[in-house]
C-alpha cells in the first residue's frame, strides 16, 4: 500500500505515514545489516536488468541496463546490491564485506572475481 492508502485507512496523517515507514525501512536495513558476514557455500554473480533491447552496444557495456550484484549462501539467504560497474574493485570490495575470510566462494570465470584466493 501507498503512504496515502494507509492515511485513509487509519485516519493518520500522511506524513506521520511516511516518518513510520520509514523507520520501519531503517530498522530493517539494520537487521540485515547485522546478519552479514556471510559463511559458508557462497555463490557470487551479476546481472544486467532494463529494456530487453537498447539500440547501440551489446552485452556488458550496454548502456540503459542496472547492474545487481548478488550473494547466495546455499541453502539460505540471498544479498543483492545496485553496483555503479563491475569493475573487479567495486565488485571484490562489496565480496570482502560481506563474506567471512574462510568461506568457499563460487563464482563464474569471469575475470572481475580472478584474485579472490589473494584476499584469503
Amino acid at each position: 500500500l501507498t503512504a496515502s492508502q494507509i492515511a485513509k485507512l487509519s485516519g493518520v496523517n500522511r506524513n506521520t505515514i511516511n516518518r513510520y515507514v520509514t523507520a520501519f525501512r531503517e530498522r530493517i536495513a539494520r537487521y540485515c545489516e547485522a546478519e552479514s558476514p556471510v559463511k559458508g557455500e557462497v555463490e557470487v554473480d551479476e546481472s544486467y536488468f532494463g529494456a530487453r533491447r537498447v539500440r547501440g552496444v551489446r552485452g556488458r557495456g550496454a548502456r540503459g541496463k542496472t547492474i545487481v550484484f548478488g550473494l547466495f549462501k546455499r541453502k539460505d539467504k540471498v544479498y543483492t546490491e545496485i553496483v555503479p560497474d563491475c569493475s573487479r574493485a567495486t565488485l571484490q570490495g562489496i565480496i570482502r564485506g560481506r563474506v567471512d575470510l574462510e568461506s568457499v566462494i563460487h563464482s563464474d570465470g569471469w575475470r572481475g572475481y580472478d584474485g579472490l584466493v589473494d584476499l584469503g
